[in-house]
């Protein structure tokens, strides 16, 4: 079970997958360390969106830029770099070109992702899922997606606690010093039995009280 690249969705589709970190060489390829382990996304698209962003950088940033913030780069050709993306962009000839980019975010529009392969999610689809664990052998409702973590050997989801009110509507668990509390579950078939993204559903057996 696997999750390519990709961050939290935006209001026009926009997902942001990563961050220009530098210049790379001295022809005006760019640098760019992707918001995931994996890169596929980046390395997939014909075109980059770029926009420089007032808050700071966050590996799951979710600010939208404005239209006018934004810029459209052809890429000519990117390699993966170790854990980072190298690319050369149509009309970035030189080093103080780049330069200029570091610290802009990446974005590509959600229906611009190629397709996943059979049992591969983008980490945007998850988020926002309902997560359902088990009790006595019985689906239980353990909380909703916040979040998608790697640990280098797998993904993890981050989930926000809810527990179900007399009038069965969800509401979020606290824990002893009254802050929302949270369960990590591992995104692998050993615990994550289905994942309906139709329906906002992933069905586990990670027990409740774990």
């Amino acid at each position: 079970m696997k999750v390519p690249a990709a961050a939290s969705a935006g209001a026009d589709d926009l997902i942001e997958l990563g961050r220009v970190s530098a210049a790379y060489g001295v022809r005006g390829w760019v640098k760019v360390q992707p918001h995931s382990a994996q890169a596929d996304v980046l390395l997939s698209l014909p075109e980059w969106r770029l926009a420089r962003l007032a808050a700071p950088a966050k590996a799951a940033a979710s600010a939208q830029p404005p239209a006018s913030a934004i810029s459209i780069h052809k890429v000519v050709t990117a390699r993966p770099q170790g854990a980072t993306v190298v690319a050369q962009l149509a009309g970035i000839a030189d080093r103080d070109q780049a330069e200029a980019l570091r610290g802009m975010a990446v974005y590509a529009p959600r229906s611009s992702f190629p397709e996943p392969e059979d049992d591969e999610f983008y980490w945007v689809d998850l988020i926002g899922c309902t997560l359902y664990g088990e009790q006595d052998g019985a689906p239980v409702l353990l909380g909703r997606v916040e979040g998608v973590l790697d640990n280098g050997a797998h993904s993890v989801l981050r989930v926000a606690r809810q527990d179900l009110d007399a009038a069965g509507v969800a509401q979020a668990v606290l824990d002893a010093k009254g802050r929302p509390a949270e369960v990590l579950v591992p995104f692998v078939q050993a615990h994550v039995h289905t994942v309906d993204i139709a329906n906002r559903r992933i069905d586990s057996d990670w027990p409740l009280d774990y």
